[in-house]
């Protein structure tokens, strides 16, 4: 089983940018957890990051035919790329949204997912845990679980 986790513009950020939200840990500590994470469920686990929008397209786009599966944070892009919503309805792949925060207990404009209809599912406001549990639901998905 290869997974692909994609994280959006300002995940680059983690540890430095709003602690009382997102925590202290950063996206390298993220990854480590991860792979590690990975390791043990024997899931091979890829990570990329970009701040740009047809960076993550093209990831996504590419994943095709490579990864049995996606985990996406489209960060800000969540609320309102198009582009990104029609790059993940064009693959084959399933594609889980996670979120570290609970987009629904902050501003408004955050409660609106346009990529969410063209994902299996979204997990919102468990932290980096939200990603071990999309790493699950496409191994059980794929016919791995446990």
């Amino acid at each position: 089983m290869k997974i692909l986790i994609i994280n959006g513009p300002n995940l680059n950020r983690l540890g430095l940018r709003e602690p009382a939200i997102y925590g202290s840990e950063t996206l390298t500590d993220l990854e480590k957890k991860l792979l590690s994470f990975g390791e043990k469920e024997q899931i091979e686990v890829t990570c990329f990051q970009s701040n740009h929008e047809g960076d993550i397209i093209d990831a996504i786009h590419e994943a095709e035919g490579q990864f049995d599966g996606i985990i996406l944070n489209p960060g800000a892009f969540t609320h309102y790329s198009y582009a990104i919503r029609d790059a993940i309805a064009g693959v084959t792949l399933p594609v889980i949204e996670v979120h570290i925060s609970n987009v629904h207990a902050r501003e408004e404009f955050r409660h609106t997912s346009v990529t969410a209809p063209v994902t299996i599912g979204q997990i919102i406001g468990l932290g980096f845990k939200g990603y071990e549990l999309g790493m699950l639901a496409l191994k059980e998905r794929a016919g791995g679980g446990n």
